[in-house]
């Protein structure tokens, strides 16, 4: 047990963070951090048991906030001049628990001096670290006046804070005190004995109690309660034994009465289980009692339904007697009892589940699925063919397990529409799984029924909805799963994709093998880039390009303006929107590769229109009272300035001629005037890339996105510097490579493009490069930018501005050859809407034209390059400026 011990002038300080070790406790630790190993190692492992060293509180940042109030107030009220004298910056840092950067502690002013009674060594394989595992007794308080580092710990100059033994003797003679001891001995009295009839234990607590000074069992007390960080400190810096009798009465007491109520809660607790029993043996009484009168119970007929219910879903043999093992452990249950509700929900899903129940396929009509394919989308000729051929699979084989179809193409292209066509083609039901965002993997295989709030997958929740094993499944925008610490639904789309696999799926919460290879899956995405490639080999991918301006129109026409007068309300004989105004709208108001903007665009003239037939249809009126006019529609109209024109219709007008003379009135044909009214100016101009292009270092490049081909503009300009290069544009490592590339390639042949006087050889001496990307807020990268970067820097150094219709793409090596690229179609259809005349493709792209409808290529100029000097020979009005310089030095000399 603790005695009074002499301490040196400066201890060795080991800090515990977040901890309180106070005189007469016990502590085991394990020291593992260089620090705490190299003072265990050099003050008590070789002193042995002459060996002391400082036990000091240190408290996180995050901690000091709560506490400082408390903590303020005791040392205020027990340190007096003594506390005020310390010399510590609590805000010092210091590298804690072995962590590797700085963080911030604050050091307690006080501590407990404490020696080992037990040290034990360790190696740690394959590492070879050493530790050590110390037992600690804390012996007296003492006070830091000197905090400072010696080697690799802390060491402190301290003042010891108990009491000399006349000091303790005239201060237990204060009555106080002598009061405070019996008020103190009482409660823990109490404690003792109530631990006895709990633990049966107190026998060596009661010794304790009669030998040691009441003082320092106050400490030993408190050590083996659960306190607060708060309550340990204020304890520690109790120096004067009044004080620390008295917080310790009141730790003991709080203790007791904890004790007490818990006691009370027991004995509530198991007077409702014996209660609970009761009941249950009261229900089976009853249960009884109505058998004989032949009074069924409704949970008995709910159970015989759920179980009539589970012998009609066709179940397998295995699953049927894992059913009815369920089904056993349902009805032993009780309503009340927590698991029931959990395993009725499960057992209604297996009851649920199409087992067996499959959509009876029509015959299928090659022709009459080729003429819906037709009717429900334009356009897309081997995208339908593909279908057509899957169909023509499944009429000569039913029970072919074809590929998993995967369209891939920008947002408004039909993809989820083709698959709803391929359900309707097959005659069977269609059901839509969104997996845009998806992160957990129990979205797809499910929460295991442990879990509270657990639920089957996304696919089994799918076939429950649609009723049937063979539904036409979508897995809607698969590229956009993401994986977190939750899983990786990517990962468990492998199974359910692997025609080998998916036959005995394995959801967490049906926890029985399903059949999935009855179910035709059809996947959509917009990328195949973000798809694991897995997954990707899992499925056959086709590409669905954007429409060209013809393809939009056909498309309005025959499918989007009869859809949108249908949702407003409206017919042809309301509103009517001219072929050449629905052209406007695509050209001046939407540059997209789908066809969604056109379709809001529709909507919003539409809506136009609701609003002008909605209040003539208020304001006409029609008065049955007027009899025996001459003419039944014009003989009397409104004076002059009124809003409209009432017509007085006579009893004999029928309804039919009533409602032709509204819709007449009503008719909206949309002009010019009116788009610009109700849509706006107009968003995009055909002259915006001449414009642009006008300052030399401006040059047209064709980038490809989600959302299909855009047009990207890159601007170079140079400044007075040091010869940097600047970039911007938020753009990724590849482009910012490809521009690196750029740049020197053209600082390689300045001599060759004359791009600088004779004696400069340097393009950068004096000045800075900056090239641009505009819309700044959009990420960008890839290489097909290295012709585009090439052709703005031969512009801006050449000062010769490169040709308003022409666009180019295609990556460069440091040599110059022009390398193939991807995405063409949806780049030259890019071109297209933006009203580009000429594009540059690299020579090995000419096999991609083919994709290319010929309406657009017959449109534009395509020209090939295989070298860099190619493409600045087409993108420069007569031709690259060094081709010029030498045909011009052929021509002088001539005439020399």
């Amino acid at each position: 047990m603790a005695e009074s011990v002499e301490l040196p002038g400066r201890l060795a300080i080991l800090p515990f963070r977040n901890q309180v070790l106070l005189p007469g406790a016990f502590i085991r630790i394990r020291c593992t951090s260089h620090t705490s190993v190299k003072l265990v190692e050099q003050e008590l492992w070789q002193r042995e048991e002459k060996g002391l060293i400082g036990i000091l509180p240190v408290r996180d940042a995050a901690e000091m906030t709560s506490m400082d109030s408390v903590l303020s107030q005791g040392v205020a009220s027990e340190c007096g001049e003594r506390s005020s004298k310390v010399q510590i910056n609590t805000s010092d840092a210091l590298k804690v628990d072995g962590k590797n950067h700085p963080e911030v502690i604050h050091w307690h002013k006080r501590g407990v001096a404490a020696r080992a009674l037990h040290l034990s060594r360790g190696v740690e394989k394959p590492s070879g670290r050493v530790t050590y595992i110390v037992v600690l007794e804390g012996l007296c308080r003492f006070n830091v006046d000197e905090l400072n580092t010696r080697g690799p710990y802390c060491t402190a100059k301290i003042s010891p804070l108990e009491m000399t033994k006349a000091e303790m003797e005239q201060v237990e003679q204060d009555p106080e005190f002598v009061t405070l001891s019996r008020q103190f001995k009482a409660t823990a009295m109490e404690l003792i004995s109530v631990l006895e009839q709990k633990q049966k234990t107190g026998g060596r607590i009661k010794v304790l109690l009669e030998t040691l000074p009441l003082h320092k069992l106050a400490d030993i007390f408190v050590a083996s309660f659960e306190m607060s960080l708060e309550e340990q400190l204020s304890m520690l810096d109790s120096v004067d034994p009044k004080v620390r009798l008295s917080k310790a009465t009141e730790l003991v007491d709080r203790h007791l009465q904890s004790i007490r109520v818990a006691e009370k809660i027991t004995q509530k607790v198991e007077g409702q289980l014996s209660k609970s029993q009761k009941e249950f043996l009261l229900r089976q009484q009853m249960r009884a009692i109505k058998e004989e009168l032949g009074d069924n119970d409704d949970d008995e007929d709910d159970l015989a339904a759920l179980e009539r219910k589970m012998q009609s879903a066709g179940m397998p043999s295995n699953i049927w007697k894992h059913a009815q093992r369920e089904l056993r452990r349902l009805k032993k249950m009780q309503p009340q009892q927590p698991g029931y509700n959990s395993s009725r929900v499960y057992l209604e899903l297996l009851a649920d589940l199409p087992w067996q129940k499959a959509s009876e396929e029509q015959e299928l009509d090659l022709k009459a699925a080729k003429d819906r394919l037709d009717s429900d989308h334009y356009g897309l000729v081997k995208v339908k063919q593909r279908i057509i051929e899957y169909l023509a699979v499944r009429k000569l084989k039913p029970d072919a397990r074809g590929p998993v179809l995967c369209f891939v193409g920008p947002p408004g292209v039909g993809k989820t529409s083709l698959a709803s066509s391929i359900a309707s083609a097959l005659g069977r039901k269609f059901v839509r799984i969104s997996l845009g965002g998806v992160k957990d993997e129990a979205d797809i295989r499910g929460h295991r029924r442990t879990y509270i709030g657990s639920m089957p997958g996304r696919l089994i929740d799918g076939l429950k909805r649609v009723g049937v094993c063979n539904p036409v499944m979508l897995l809607d925008e698969i590229d956009k799963t993401g994986s977190d610490v939750r899983g990786d639904p990517a990962s468990a789309l492998l199974e359910v994709l692997d025609l080998e696999q998916n036959k005995s799926f394995n959801d967490h919460y049906l926890n029985v093998p399903y059949d999935l290879s009855k179910v035709i899956f059809v996947a959509t995405a917009n990328r195949a880039q973000p798809i694991p490639p897995p997954l990707l080999d899992r499925m056959e991918v086709i590409e669905l390009p954007g429409y060209t301006a013809e393809e939009k129109l056909r498309i309005a026409m025959q499918h989007l303006i009869p859809r949108v007068l249908d949702q407003h309300g409206l017919s042809s004989e309301y509103l009517q929107i001219p072929e050449a105004m629905v052209k406007l709208v695509i050209e001046r108001y939407t540059r997209e590769a789908g066809v969604r903007n056109l379709e809001r665009n529709l909507a919003a003239l539409a809506r136009a229109a609701a609003v002008r037939v909605a209040e003539q249809e208020q304001a006409v009126s029609i008065s049955k009272d007027v009899q025996k006019l001459a003419s039944p529609l014009l003989d009397n109209r409104l004076a002059e300035g009124a809003e409209m024109e009432m017509e007085v219709l006579p009893i004999g007008v029928n309804n039919h001629e009533i409602s032709n003379t509204f819709k007449i009135s009503s008719l909206l044909v949309v002009d010019e005037a009116m788009l610009e009214k109700i849509l706006g100016p107009p968003r995009f101009d055909d002259q915006e890339a001449a414009d642009r292009v006008a300052t030399p270092g401006v040059s047209v490049g064709l980038v490809w996105t989600t959302f299909g081909g855009e047009v990207q503009f890159v601007e170079a300009t140079a400044m007075v510097g040091t010869g940097e290069l600047h970039l911007t544009g938020q753009l990724g490592d590849v482009i910012k490579e490809s521009a690196q590339i750029a740049l020197t390639w053209v600082r390689a042949r300045v001599a060759d493009l004359k791009l600088a006087a004779a004696e400069e050889t340097n393009l950068l001496q004096g000045r800075d490069i900056h090239i641009h990307f505009p819309a700044g807020a959009v990420p960008k990268d890839g290489p097909s930018a290295g012709v585009t970067l090439v052709t703005a820097l031969v512009s801006l150094f050449s000062q010769k501005s490169v040709r308003a219709d022409t666009a180019m793409t295609g990556e460069m090596t440091l040599r110059g050859l022009v390398l193939p690229v991807g995405g063409i179609k949806d780049k030259i259809l890019a071109a297209h809407r933006h009203g580009i005349k000429r594009v540059i493709l690299p020579e090995r792209n000419l096999k991609d034209l083919v994709e290319v409808p010929a309406s657009v290529l017959s449109s534009l100029e395509v020209l090939v390059a295989k070298r860099m000097e190619d493409v600045l020979e087409h993108a420069f009005d007569g031709g690259s400026p060094w081709r010029q310089h030498k045909i011009r030095t052929k021509f002088l000399k001539s005439n020399i």
